[in-house]
């Protein structure tokens, strides 16, 4: 007797809690006890439709700078100092990185004193040649002689060209132990620290402008016909749950052979969240015709953590809840239905 007694004591305990659960998923109008009637009534109701809408290609992206560099050492030296650091902004030209400057200074020293040199030796060229042409007037010399001159003072004045352009390729190189930025951006990062040693194409920051941005993504060939021609594409952030419409696409004229893809770029608007950066995820969605799909109103979609359904109503009866699976959301505010819902249904709008 006392088990029989403890089964239906537990039976009456979970239809209660079944009870409970089906009252909190239902929508207000109808936990607040009115009829299947007056709760389509008070409720706004939506179909579920087969509609023709865009097909769409969604393909992975990554968000990178329009214009970005990678600023190298352009001679050897050590770093002595770093004037920035990741996140600063610089400005076109501004100094960023200096490099221990005592070889280049003795190279444009040495270069000035060949100048200097070849300024004297071109100096006594000229007053030889003189002294040889006045010789000749008066028969002192040969015609030899002068032609010996001449062609020393020729040689002293190439012999001076040839330092100055010795001295200027000093000068330039003793510049280059200044590492000014080229573009206007952000420091992304710094890749070696001061008193480490530099040399030519060693890098030593990287800068982007974070006014310009793309999503770059890869498309297959199986759908490159499709998009080859596409003029516009939105690009979704899945991290910061916005969907921005691109102002550019690019399908490059090129595949890779290895993935058998191309790469497309859509370049983003301004004014975009606060957080987009280089190497952000983001899902580049691309026209590429229309197919018809069954869709229902997004609005009508119920979320509660990893159920995703919607309140089906169905003749006198209360509406009820209904799991469904759900892809992408296409145009005017509808969501495509995978499973779950059929043509014709009617569902309930909050």
């Amino acid at each position: 007797m006392k088990k029989r007694r403890l089964i239906a004591l537990a039976a009456v305990a979970v239809l209660g809690a079944v009870v409970a659960l089906h009252v909190r998923e239902r929508p207000q109008s109808a936990a607040a006890g009115g009829t299947a009637l007056s709760l389509q009534r008070a409720e706004r109701l939506g179909s579920v439709e087969l509609r023709e809408v865009d097909d769409v290609y969604v393909a992975d992206a990554v968000i990178e700078a329009v214009r970005s560099a990678t600023i190298s050492a352009q001679i050897a030296g050590n770093v002595t100092r770093y004037y920035v650091d990741a996140g600063d902004r610089v400005r076109r030209g501004q100094l960023l990185v200096t490099i221990d400057t005592r070889e280049a200074d003795a190279r444009l020293a040495g270069g000035s004193a060949r100048v200097a040199q070849a300024r004297a030796q071109l100096s006594q060229a000229k007053l030889n040649h003189e002294r040889t042409a006045k010789l000749l007037q008066q028969k002192f010399v040969a015609q030899a002689a002068l032609d010996k001159a001449a062609a020393e003072l020729d040689s002293a004045q190439a012999e001076l060209k040839a330092a100055r352009a010795g001295e200027n390729a000093a000068a330039t190189a003793r510049s280059f132990a200044e590492v000014r930025s080229p573009i206007d951006g952000v420091v992304t990062r710094r890749l070696a620290e001061a008193g480490e040693l530099a040399a030519p194409g060693r890098a030593l920051l990287e800068v982007h402008d974070p006014s310009a941005l793309r999503a770059v993504a890869s498309v297959p060939q199986f759908v490159l016909s499709r998009v080859a021609e596409a003029q516009s594409a939105e690009v979704a952030l899945p991290a910061h749950g916005a969907k921005l419409r691109a102002t550019r696409v690019v399908v490059l004229p090129a595949a890779d052979a290895r993935l058998l893809s191309t790469e497309v770029r859509a370049d983003l608007p301004a004014g975009l969240p606060a957080g987009v950066m280089p190497g952000t995820a983001a899902k580049v969605l691309l026209p590429i015709g229309r197919v018809q799909r069954l869709v229902v109103p997004a609005e009508a979609i119920v979320r509660r953590g990893e159920l995703t359904a919607a309140y089906v109503a169905s003749g006198e009866d209360a509406p009820r809840l209904r799991q469904v699976r759900v892809g992408e959301p296409v145009a005017d505010g509808w969501v495509e239905v995978l499973a779950g819902l059929d043509a014709g249904e009617r569902v309930v709008l909050p």
